[in-house]
């Protein structure tokens, strides 16, 4: 069976990125959000749009990823559930999820949000670097070596 990537791409930073891994490993890239944007020209890139609501591009990818996929995705619950399918998940700077480190994202997640709720802490975290396009460009081409 082929490897599919599936980005989570309402807020996904390295659209070029992965389209151009994609197309030197002739690829299909499944961009899903829940509005129309501008994406990256590419051999075989398809457009999903789900409709509004919470999670429901969320859905949309976990139902489909399975084993040999590639998930790209800043939301670790979105990742822990594509784990589970066998799927691999990559975060946009380049960090893999695993089944390793997938609980403790999960529980720095909630202390993050616990943290923000009670106004301890504020704002997003670093801004996006040239680095972590780099990590994550090396990170997807060794995803994609282990899915072939």
């Amino acid at each position: 069976m082929a490897t599919n990537i599936y980005v989570d791409a309402d807020a996904c930073p390295v659209k070029d990125e992965v389209v151009r891994v994609a197309d030197r490993h002739g690829l299909t890239v499944h961009f899903v959000s829940n509005s129309r944007m501008r994406l990256p020209a590419g051999i075989d890139v398809r457009r999903v749009i789900v409709p509004e609501g919470p999670d429901v591009a969320d859905d949309w990818i976990a139902e489909r990823a399975s084993e040999g996929d590639i998930v790209i995705t800043s939301d670790i619950p979105l990742a822990e559930r594509c784990l589970k399918r066998g799927a691999q998940a990559l975060g946009a700077t380049g960090k893999p999820f695993t089944d390793d480190n997938i609980g403790m994202g999960m529980a720095m997640r909630d202390l993050s949000r616990e943290l923000r709720e009670t106004g301890a802490i504020s704002g997003a975290g670093p801004a996006f670097s040239k680095k972590d396009r780099s990590r994550f460009l090396e990170a997807l081409e060794l995803a994609v070596r282990r899915a072939g």
